[in-house]
C-alpha cells in the first residue's frame, strides 16, 4: 500500500525563510523541526492506497485547471492541540487553497479514494512535530514531551502574500527521523 496525499508545494525563497526561522525558533529538545523540502500545504489526504490505485490518483492532479494560489501566513505559530501540543503549525489565509482542497477532495472521494473529511480546510504549514515520551511499561500510549520554549512569531519578510508554485501527488514514507515525501506527479498552477 502506499501512503499518498496532495499538497501545495511553496516558492522555494519562502520555504528557505521558513527554514531560517525555524533555525532560530524551533529550539526546543522536545521539538523536531520539519526539514525544508518537506515544508508544505497538504490540501487532501488519501492515505493507504493501493499501488494498482496510484495511476488514478496522478491522473486527478493532472485535469485540475492550473491557476493562481495566493497564502498569506499569520505570523503567530499555533500548538495542536493547545495544552499538549504534538505539532506546531503556521496558519494561512489562503481562499484560493480552500476551494482548490475542495475540488481536489472531492475528485478522490468521487474514485474512492479518500474519505469526507470531518472537519473544515485548515489552510496551515506544518513546522515542527513534538517528540513523544517513553512509552510507560505496558502501555502503547505516548504522550507528546512537554515543549518549554515555544517559537517566536515569524518575521515581517514572512507576512506578505506570495503563490503556491505547485500542486503534487505526494508517498509518504515514514522513517525514524520523520516522514519522506517523494513527488509522484505535479501540476505546475503559475
Amino acid at each position: 500500500m502506499e501512503r499518498l496525499f496532495a499538497a501545495l508545494d511553496l516558492p522555494d525563497d519562502v520555504r528557505d525563510r521558513l527554514d531560517a526561522w525555524s533555525a532560530r525558533e524551533l529550539t526546543d529538545a522536545a521539538l523536531r523541526p520539519v526539514r525544508a523540502e518537506s515544508l508544505h500545504m497538504t490540501v487532501c489526504f488519501l492515505g493507504w492506497t493501493p499501488p494498482e490505485r496510484v495511476k488514478e490518483a496522478q491522473e486527478v492532479i493532472q485535469v485540475i485547471e492550473p491557476r493562481p494560489v495566493q497564502v498569506r501566513f499569520l505570523r503567530d505559530p499555533v500548538a495542536k492541540p493547545p495544552r499538549r501540543p504534538s505539532l506546531f503549525a503556521i496558519e494561512a489565509e489562503a481562499p484560493e487553497a480552500t476551494i482548490l482542497a475542495g475540488e481536489v477532495s472531492a475528485r478522490y472521494r468521487d474514485l474512492g479514494l479518500a474519505k469526507e473529511e470531518k472537519r473544515p480546510f485548515w489552510p496551515h504549514v506544518t513546522v515542527a512535530r513534538v517528540r513523544a515520551e517513553k512509552a510507560k511499561r505496558g502501555s502503547r500510549r505516548r504522550r507528546p514531551l512537554r515543549v518549554e520554549r515555544l517559537p517566536g512569531s515569524l518575521p515581517e519578510d514572512l507576512g506578505g502574500e506570495f503563490s503556491a508554485v505547485r500542486l503534487c501527488l505526494y508517498r509518504s514514507m515514514m522513517r525514524r527521523d520523520g516522514s519522506q515525501y517523494v513527488p509522484l506527479c505535479n501540476l505546475n498552477l503559475r
